[in-house]
């Protein structure tokens, strides 16, 4: 192939099913212009498969620019319609597989895994050219006609698994709230020993009584803040100190921490150790954090007098459904804390009240 009308990257080749295939280093700046997605030179079927989702694209791009130090990308996947010419830089045996790739200027690109990586890369170089000089690795297959593109696609996804929040959660340590909610079980005792830094849900006998992520969701919830957003010193101190105020007034853990009274059993009678009573529970934490910032810890004592077990018929309809089981969603985590305020002595905003009337006009 005549290499001045060809792209030429230094590639190594690899064999899969009994296929060529070649991994090489793509300037950043090169990505937007091999990497076309225009929508009029790909097959409606191809096409089909690989949507943009647009509101992910500046959040990718902001990644790259908010992190120019420590970002990092895995390999963009491409299946490529035109002529590719393998010349090794060796004919030794130990090197023969390394070498430079070069793809004619006439060829198709279509991107089967990183889509939405190319296009927030475009993004970014708008705003940082710099970024240009820099590199992503791309897994190169050929596929004369793309014909092979939409199994590659379903090939490639087919055993992805999806980091459980908590996860994503332990791993983050940009996040300032992520980076509290760690910090935090390791100053407290009982969150400590009973979180769960895995999973996103609990099995039926797990020996933890919390996930990660709903500790996250309840801090959320305490502050009123999102992922990036920052977190004063005082907004960090009530934090701690309304998990070590809400360990010592819940009873039942306080039982599960004596050894008196298992996790499971805990989960399985009570409603106080669910996603939907510790995102109702920083409802009501932020509500005594803005209203009540002398005084919020006599409130808090008084969760020590609340009935939680699930036969008590006033969490029906807010924390669990009437087949029994827990129910989480917007409505239901604000109608237990609703209960919960009532509970402590503490009045309801004109939203929760309105809440409360369809709930029992409903």
């Amino acid at each position: 192939m005549e290499q001045t009308f060809s792209y030429n990257f230094p590639a190594i080749r690899g064999i899969q099913a009994g296929n060529e295939y070649y991994v090489a280093m793509c300037p950043l700046k090169l990505i937007p212009r091999i990497f076309l997605f225009d929508e009029e030179e790909i097959p409606p079927e191809h096409r089909a498969q690989r949507s943009l989702n647009k509101s992910r694209v500046p959040e990718i791009c902001n990644y790259i620019l908010n992190n120019p130090k420590d970002y990092a990308f895995s390999s963009l996947t491409a299946s490529v319609d035109g002529e590719m010419e393998f010349n090794p830089f060796s004919d030794e045996s130990h090197v023969k597989d390394i070498g430079r790739l070069s793809i004619s200027l006439e060829a198709r690109f279509l991107i089967n895994d990183g889509q939405h990586r190319r296009a927030a890369i475009e993004e970014a170089l708008k705003i940082s050219p710099e970024l240009g000089t820099e590199t992503i690795s791309v897994v190169f297959f050929k596929d004369t006609g793309l014909v092979k593109s939409q199994q590659l696609f379903a090939d490639l996804n087919r055993h992805a698994v999806n980091t459980t929040s908590s996860l994503g959660i332990l791993y983050e340590h940009r996040d300032q709230l992520a980076n509290i909610t760690k910090s935090i079980l390791s100053k407290v005792p009982l969150l400590e020993r009973y979180t769960d830094r895995e999973k996103q849900s609990l099995s039926k006998l797990s020996p933890k009584l919390f996930a990660l992520s709903n500790l996250f969701q309840t801090n959320s919830r305490l502050l009123k803040k999102n992922r990036g957003e920052f977190v004063s010193e005082a907004e960090e101190q009530f934090l701690e100190d309304f998990w070590n105020e809400l360990c010592e007034s819940m009873l039942e853990w306080q039982l599960v921490m004596k050894k008196e009274l298992s996790p499971a059993e805990l989960r399985s009678n009570y409603i106080n150790t669910h996603g939907v009573f510790l995102e109702a529970i920083g409802i009501v934490g932020n509500y005594l954090f803005t209203y009540q910032p002398t005084d919020w810890r006599e409130y808090m004592h008084r969760l020590s007098k609340v009935d939680w077990n699930r036969s008590n018929k006033v969490w029906l309809g807010r924390a669990y459904g009437t087949t029994g089981r827990i129910n989480k969603n917007n409505e239901t985590i604000q109608l237990t804390a609703n209960k919960i305020k009532i509970s402590i002595g503490l009045p309801l905003t004109e939203h929760e009240r309105l809440l409360e009337e369809k709930m029992r006009n409903g």
